[in-house]
């Protein structure tokens, strides 16, 4: 059954990263890997008990005074082994919930109109920096999904040329995935770590400081080249949502200072409090949403509140980021918990035992299959697998590398999220982009990917020449 297990997860993989061809949507892969795989494990739940948990079944029935039965087992399996990670899970989704309710809060009220004014000009290479820097700078706050599907809706409306929107499109997604990658908020694959308690906010910021503004300045300046002197745009008054308030500037900047302010207290609300950031992220929507109400207490009813605006594919996209992380959390517990990861761990460690390959491999993963998916199979390996089972023989300076801050964290977010930018298929944003302005795979890694790849390089030795430094 094992191998039965070990079979559908890379079917799973394989169907996620031929997305684009076979057009089977990678959330419902993921769930249905995650589903059948519990299911599975529950039908033969005795040896994979007594394989992994026998110790603690043991003292389960010691505790209870019941007798092992097929009953008692699917019980035990449930409310110890599968409980735990359907909470490792919620913590990741409830996260992502909160910040994209904020997100679309703040957008509805006309908190983000100040971007518009930002591009307000005709040279093109002001207007690329511009949708670059805001881009990257909202990204560190928000997740990077939300980010590219907001920052393209702008920019689609402002930019007639369909060429230059494609050059504009991709500056906009390396932007959000180097800046998604900068902090534990910014993307799922940074919450996982962060959540499981192997970096610190602070720390991993600042270590990925550079790498991520080289793998993001290179290549944005690379494609200045491609554009004219002057862009060609279009301008509305004011964009238009059904329910727009017509907040004063003062509101606004409240509001915008709420919701992002609030982001920026959760690192500091877990350290203090000990709980699960998603709490926090709750806290700030609930702050968020009464401000929301007293500003707006006259123009809610549902007449103006259907009308609303919100482009389709951030609310589809939305719902599709939260089952895939849920799915694929699901998927990697019963890979873990069946002792796959344990044998593939104690491979990685006797035959590869190098942090740089592993992880690096992991970015050249992460551009055909998916960036969490891959991160979260490679954080599985020595981040929710207990140490324990790693070898004795291993030395010192190796583990040093699995330890809370541990440079293998810091090397697989970047090179996971990385990844991303080599081509459209390895993220939810790269598909975002590649349907709203139809970008063919091989013109993005001509222009852009390519020289991602040389940038993610570049930021590997940078981040080698920090470690040799420390």
């Amino acid at each position: 059954m094992t191998l039965v297990i070990l079979t559908i997860l890379i079917l799973a993989y394989v169907l996620i990263a031929t997305e684009n061809v076979t057009k089977v949507n990678r959330a419902a892969v993921a769930i249905f890997a995650g589903t059948v795989g519990w299911v599975l494990y529950v039908c033969f739940g005795m040896d994979f008990v007594t394989s992994e948990h026998l110790a603690d079944y043991s003292r389960f029935l010691h505790l209870g005074d019941a007798d092992s039965t097929s009953t008692t087992v699917k019980y035990y399996i449930s409310r110890n082994i599968f409980l735990p990670w359907v909470g490792r899970a919620a913590e990741i989704v409830l996260f992502l919930l909160a910040t994209m309710t904020i997100v679309e809060i703040l957008n509805n009220n006309g908190c983000f109109d100040f971007v518009r004014q930002l591009l307000r000009t005709r040279s093109s290479k002001k207007m690329l920096w511009t949708l670059a820097i805001v881009t990257f700078l909202i990204s560190i706050n928000l997740d990077n999904l939300t980010t590219t599907v907001m920052m393209l809706t702008m920019m689609h409306a402002i930019i007639p040329s369909r060429r230059q929107r494609m050059i504009y499109g991709s500056a906009i997604l390396l932007a959000a995935n180097c800046g998604g990658a900068l902090t534990v908020i910014g993307n799922p694959e940074g919450l996982v770590l962060w959540n499981s308690g192997a970096v610190t906010a602070t720390v991993f910021s600042f270590s990925l400081l550079l790498p991520c503004l080289a793998a993001w300045l290179i290549p944005t300046a690379m494609m200045m080249r491609m554009l004219p002197e002057r862009v060609d745009s279009e301008w509305i008054v004011m964009p238009f949502r059904g329910d727009d308030t017509r907040l004063n500037a003062w509101q606004r900047q409240l509001m915008l200072f709420v919701g992002i302010g609030g982001l920026w207290f959760i690192p500091t609300f877990h350290s203090i409090t000990k709980l699960s950031p998603f709490l926090g992220a709750l806290c700030v929507l609930s702050i968020l949403w009464i401000v929301n109400e007293i500003f707006n207490r006259k123009l809610m009813d549902v007449d103006k509140m259907i009308n609303h605006r919100v482009p389709r594919v951030l609310q589809y996209g939305v719902i599709q980021m939260v089952l895939f992380v849920l799915g694929m959390m699901l998927a990697m517990g019963v890979a873990v918990e069946s002792g796959l990861m344990t044998n593939l761990t104690s491979w990685c460690d006797r035959d590869i035992h190098n942090v740089w390959i592993l992880a690096g491999l992991s970015g050249l993963c992460s551009s055909v299959l998916d960036t969490f998916a891959t991160a979260i199979s490679f954080i599985s390996l020595h981040g929710i697998v207990d140490m324990g089972h790693l070898t004795m023989s291993l030395d010192a300076d190796y583990l040093q590398n699995f330890t809370r801050n541990g440079m293998y964290w810091k090397i697989l977010a970047y090179s996971s999220a990385m990844g991303g930018n080599f081509l459209l298929l390895g993220s939810l944003s790269g598909l975002a982009l590649m349907k709203m302005e139809r970008i063919h795979v091989g013109w993005y890694f001509k222009n852009a990917g390519l020289m991602s790849v040389v940038a993610w390089v570049l930021g590997l030795i940078v981040m080698w020449a920090m470690t040799a430094q420390s």
